[in-house]
């Protein structure tokens, strides 16, 4: 299963796809963490911690001034670029360089390309696109299998939302799931269901300790495992790997 997380910068993106990443390998599945942002935090969700996550962000930044090899191919990408989060979750950063090297697969591949072309070797992928709709613009049928769209209780982000929506559709890019972030109250999950009438939504609570593991570098589900958040979005880790 090959899994892209989308959605508007600051709905929580990033931490659904640890969360759903860390909870799928703890039930035995096989997961490969893509970072595909441009700003790759997804290594401190993770749960690597801050030198790790800046140390796995420069050898991609030290591909543009020659200072790192090259990786000749997937399985190399993954070593080199990568590291071993908890869980046994496996963490590659892959986003854009600057001076990329066409056709070279650490960085003349865009993440677009790599979930189309790369078999993974029958591992779950969990990606977490860049903020916005750009990357989804880019997407062909069959790169992706589900597409976790995440939005909060706004109507800029409801309307963000829409529009991917609508690309995810357009472009037959798999199952989507709306995940209904930090709503509070009934009103909140109403703005958004009412959005997405049509859609599988899932909705979780805000919860502050998951902003408290956020404040501190720390994954959410070392520091608050119990989470009604948390609890929440590992829930549809489950739903997402039952059969339909």
């Amino acid at each position: 299963m090959k899994l892209a997380v989308v959605g508007k910068g600051g709905v929580g993106k990033t931490t659904t796809a640890a969360v759903l990443a860390r909870t799928l390998a703890r039930g035995g599945t096989k997961v490969v963490a893509l970072d595909c942002d441009t700003n790759p935090n997804l290594g401190i969700s993770l749960g690597i911690g801050d030198d790790e996550t800046e140390r796995l962000i420069g050898l991609r930044q030290s591909l543009d001034d020659g200072d790192q090899q090259h990786a000749p191919s997937w399985d190399s990408l993954v070593d080199v670029f990568g590291s071993d989060a908890p869980d046994g979750v496996r963490l590659a950063v892959v986003s854009a360089i600057e001076k990329p090297e066409p056709g070279c697969p650490c960085c003349g591949l865009s993440p677009e390309q790599l979930l189309r072309t790369v078999a993974f070797d029958q591992r779950t992928v969990i990606a977490d696109f860049e903020a916005g709709t750009g990357t989804l613009t880019r997407l062909e049928e069959g790169a992706v299998d589900v597409v976790v769209l995440v939005v909060v209780p706004t109507a800029k982000s409801v309307e963000v939302a829409r529009r991917a929506a609508e690309l995810v559709a357009e472009k037959r890019l798999g199952r989507l799931v709306i995940l209904g972030n930090q709503v509070r109250d009934d009103v909140d999950r109403a703005l958004i269901t009412d959005a997405f009438s049509e859609a599988d939504v899932v909705c979780v609570p805000h919860d502050e300790r998951i902003a408290e593991a956020d404040r501190q570098g720390l994954a959410p589900l070392d520091l608050a495992p119990d989470a009604e958040g948390v609890r929440a979005i590992a829930t549809l880790a489950g739903r997402l790997t039952a059969p339909a």
